[in-house]
């Protein structure tokens, strides 16, 4: 076998890979806004969140005291702002606005993440963007327009677009991740993404456990059953969508570059329509047919050119 037919191998076994866990991220945050919905029967927006970063850091800790020798002294200010950036204050921001906007407008703010981080990369990292990538993001979030918007044109569902400051929120989300991609894709690569995950979520430990003690979390009766399920929720929310999924997203960072790993946002209304269509809703042409025009987006932004491998 030739030198040529081992890199070849290689280079398909490392798109495997990264196309594997690009489906799991996408599995399990796109089952989050389900999570986060259910967790508001029994805990306030800021208790959902305050669950959901301390049970990761707490899953966490016992290898971030093994891990947090890895990491180089003068950079650990910034694991630790990747997860401030990354997961802390979007959790809040993310749970306070879902209890007052539409899942599906949720969804669709929730993939302006990817334009974050071309317009973040460029604006403040000087990064040359090709120019086929930022029309597959583009493509990829003209898909996700329709698909919220067709429905309600055709009389399917409704949006409305209550109260502008819960929708900023979100968007305001999307600027945090697209920093934190960019500064994990520039100065925190050369790391082992496990242990940039489990230390930076272990320091979250302490300030969600302060919120959590501010908001009176201790004083719900744990017996009441909307409680309990509900701290199994952000709890579940937690330890799957955070601390699992924080590890997995660098892990993909590292391999793919943060533009490819950013497009998980594509995939996730679509675990939202698995959901959907478990619980017995209607299911019309047009989602599959957006779901095409946004499987065309990543394509895309994430097609190496030729000679190039990605």
């Amino acid at each position: 076998m030739t030198f040529a037919h081992l890199s070849a191998i290689g280079l398909m076994s490392t798109k495997f890979i990264n196309w594997s866990i690009f489906i799991m991220l996408c599995l399990i945050w796109g089952s989050s806004f389900k999570l986060m919905h259910d967790s508001q029967q029994g805990l306030n927006s800021a208790e959902i969140a305050g669950v959901r970063i301390f049970s990761a850091a707490l899953v966490f800790l016992p290898f971030a005291v093994f891990h947090i020798g890895k990491i180089p002294g003068p950079r650990m200010g910034l694991v630790i702002l990747s997860a401030i950036f990354g997961n802390l204050v979007p959790a809040f921001l993310f749970a306070k606005a879902i209890t007052k906007i539409d899942s599906s407008l949720a969804g669709i703010l929730n993939s302006l993440t990817p334009i974050c981080v071309v317009v973040i990369a460029i604006l403040f990292f000087r990064d040359k963007i090709n120019a086929r990538k930022i029309w597959g993001v583009l493509t990829g979030f003209f898909g996700l327009v329709l698909l919220t918007f067709l429905p309600a044109l055709t009389g399917e569902v409704s949006i409305s677009f209550y109260n502008l400051g819960y929708t900023l929120l979100i968007v305001l989300a999307t600027f945090l991740y697209g920093i934190n991609v960019n500064m994990v894709g520039h100065f925190l690569k050369d790391l082992n993404p496990v242990h940039v995950a489990t230390v930076s979520l272990a320091f979250m430990l302490i300030p969600s456990g302060i919120i959590l003690w501010q908001q009176g979390f201790l004083h719900h009766d744990f017996t009441n059953k909307e409680v309990k399920y509900s701290v199994m929720a952000s709890a579940g929310l937690g330890i799957a969508g955070t601390a699992i999924a924080t590890a997995l997203f660098y892990i993909l960072v590292q391999k793919a570059g943060g533009l490819f790993a950013s497009l998980v946002t594509y995939g996730i209304p679509f675990v939202a329509l698995l959901w959907g269509f478990i619980d017995g809703e209607k299911i019309t042409w047009i989602k599959p047919a957006c779901l095409a025009i946004i499987l065309f987006g990543v394509y895309l932004a994430n097609r190496p050119e030729k000679g190039v491998s990605n």
